[in-house]
């Protein structure tokens, strides 16, 4: 029987949806141009170059290990964590042929890795789903050495955004509300209607609209229009199937990030949003 940690800052049932749609979307049929987009963009602000030789890190909330694939070529050891078995079954699988991963299955309250021993860390889209954001970073942060660089993406809470928009949100997380406690079969069947009747016609638009030289970026799901509809599947899957979900704003990002440690922080300029990276606080700061 599949363990989930049940104790200290967690959802078990949000890391059971997790573990669930990880086996249902593991990314291998995600094509290999459309995976390095996504890649790129997450890791457009990651100081690969100052990274040192032999360099050890850690994947927080690992999943399928989607980003850890495009990771480990280039360290020395990655640590993959996660508390749901059932993801960290579907990431042994992925990454059965990397032989510099180690995999653990923990909570973010329970990273077995000891305190400033590590040369960098991500958690791409999964702090938001754990109940305190700002005590999970804390905890991430303190494994990195002094100067060791933190990568993590945030929702964000429609920073600038026109009042229709933040009502079009509200009305959607009500349908979320409503989806997420379904069993997972409904929330899988659910989530791809929605991919279908309004993700992927509302990115095709938008690709068009920018293709006529529109400038679409403020329209809803607009993010999509590169996007295939594999991606627009698992990313409704995500956000209407997910019960514990989390927004910030980039100054209450800025804010969390301070106040767990990290300096030199810069955001990334588009979406997704909010991607940023800061550096753990160099010892006499």
């Amino acid at each position: 029987m599949l363990r989930t940690p049940t104790a200290g800052n967690i959802d078990p049932k949000t890391v059971q949806g997790f573990g669930e749609e990880w086996a249902a979307f593991d990314q291998t049929a995600l094509d290999e141009a459309d995976w390095r987009q996504l890649f790129d963009g997450y890791f457009s602000l990651f100081p690969w170059d100052a990274l040192p030789a032999g360099a050890s890190g850690f994947d927080l909330g690992c999943g399928s290990g989607r980003w850890a694939r495009g990771v480990a070529p280039r360290v020395d050891i990655l640590h993959c964590i996660d508390p749901s078995e059932k993801a960290l079954q579907v990431a042994r699988r992925v990454l059965g042929n990397v032989s510099n991963v180690r995999f653990h299955h923990a909570g973010v309250d329970e990273i077995p890795l000891p305190d400033a021993s590590q040369d960098f860390g991500y958690s791409l889209g999964v702090l938001h789903h754990i109940p305190d954001t700002q005590k999970a970073m804390r905890a991430c942060v303190a494994k990195l050495k002094p100067g060791a660089p933190f990568l993590v993406y945030l929702y964000y809470g429609f920073d600038d955004r026109p009042a229709w928009f933040r009502f079009i949100w509200k009305l959607s997380d009500y349908v979320r509300r409503a989806i997420s406690p379904m069993p997972f079969p409904l929330r899988k069947t659910i989530t791809t209607a929605i991919a279908a009747a309004i993700y992927w016609p509302l990115a095709r638009m938008a690709m068009l609209g920018a293709r006529i030289g529109l400038k679409v970026d403020g329209l809803p799901l607009s993010f999509y229009r590169d996007q295939s509809f594999y991606t627009m599947r698992t990313d409704a899957l995500d956000r209407f199937g997910t019960r514990l979900e989390q927004r910030f704003t980039r100054p209450q990002i800025e804010a969390m990030m301070t106040a767990c440690g990290l300096e030199d922080i810069r955001f990334r300029d588009g979406t997704p949003y909010w991607v940023a990276c800061g550096t753990k606080v160099r010892d006499g700061n």
